[in-house]
Formats: C-alpha cells, structure tokens, sequence
C-alpha cells in the first residue's frame, strides 16, 4: 500500500491506495496476505496520437516520484494477441510506500480516510468491483480481504447507532481513455 495525500487523504491524513511493485521486492516484504498470484489484472488504455504528449506528461507527474517506467506485455482476457503497455513501477525508495500492514488496523484506517478525490473507502470498495469484472478469475484476494473487513467495520459503526457521513459520489472526470477490448483498437494501439 501507498500513502494517498492528495488524492484519497491528505497530508496530514493521508489514505492508502495500491500501486504495482516488482515481485522480487514484494518477496522480501513480510505481509499477512503472503500469497500473490503469477497475474497482476488491470485494463489497457489506448490514448489517441494526438493526446500522447499530453497524456505523458500528466502521468509523468503523477506517477514519476518513486516509480520507474517499464514496458510489458498485456495480455486481453479474452484471449487475443498481447499489446505492448506502458506501466509504472513502485520502488522501494518511494517515500509514499508504507509497506505490510495489519489487515484490520489497515481497514480501519482506509474506513476513516477521506481526500479531494473521495472517500478511501469508495476507492477500495470500486477496486474490488472493477477487479472482479474483469474476468471470473481476476479477483484480488488481499483486496477483498480488506473490503470484506471495511464492510464489516461499517456493519459495526451502524448497528451502533454512530452516524455514518454519507457522501455523494463525485462526478466522473473527462477523459480521452479508450479501454482496448477488440483485436482492431489493439492493432490501432500497436500503430501508434
């Protein structure tokens, strides 16, 4: 996990969010979910020429503090050929890193986090949602651990009587993404 200050926390209470690492580094880590599958799951984005630049640059800044750049293959669900991705790595030296957590104290604190971009809860409760969707076996167990301890720390907060702020969800961001899910968006991909 990785401290989120600007984006589900803030600086002086930052939220967690999750990030790529390299298995050799996740393997010197002692984490209480101490199995990984070989798969990482995700979603391929194809950015249109004319917003690669751009595109770029955003996530440069985003993503470049503490990440390296690698080049993998993404391999589609449903079977059709590779198409070489662009990912960003998180490394050790990442000062966000915040490394194994207990799993419980770890849902606590993403129950009670909150930043410009949202509650921390929502991200971890969509995460699960969005990695489940995309295929029958591209669930994540360490991410359902903790959404399944969230649901159940807010299980507890209402049968308490506590009042539980409810938030509406924030509009969805303008985005020139395109999610690659046929052979012909993969060749384009390539070309670009």
């Amino acid at each position: 996990m990785f401290n989120s200050q600007d984006h589900r926390g803030t600086p002086t209470a930052p939220g967690r969010v999750v990030t790529l690492i390299e298995r050799s580094f996740w393997a010197s880590l002692a984490d209480s979910h101490d199995s990984a599958p070989e798969k990482v799951w995700g979603t391929a984005y194809r950015i249109k020429a004319e917003h690669v630049t751009e595109v770029a640059e955003y996530l440069d800044i985003r993503e470049i503090n503490g990440y390296t750049i690698h080049y993998t293959p993404f391999h589609p669900a449903d079977g059709s050929a590779p198409i070489r991705t662009l990912v960003y790595i998180g490394t050790p030296d990442n000062d966000q890193f915040v490394g194994p957590q207990d799993p419980q104290a770890l849902a606590e604190h993403i129950q009670q986090s909150e930043g410009p971009s949202g509650l921390n809860r929502d991200y971890l409760l969509e995460l699960e949602k969005a990695l489940n969707e995309l295929s029958p076996e591209s669930g994540d167990a360490h991410v359902t651990d903790l959404s399944n301890r969230l649901r159940e720390i807010e299980r507890r907060i209402q049968n308490s009587g506590a009042k539980v702020a409810v938030h509406e969800p924030p509009e969805p961001m303008s985005h020139e993404f395109t999610k690659v899910s046929n052979m012909d968006e993969q060749e384009q991909t390539k070309k670009v």
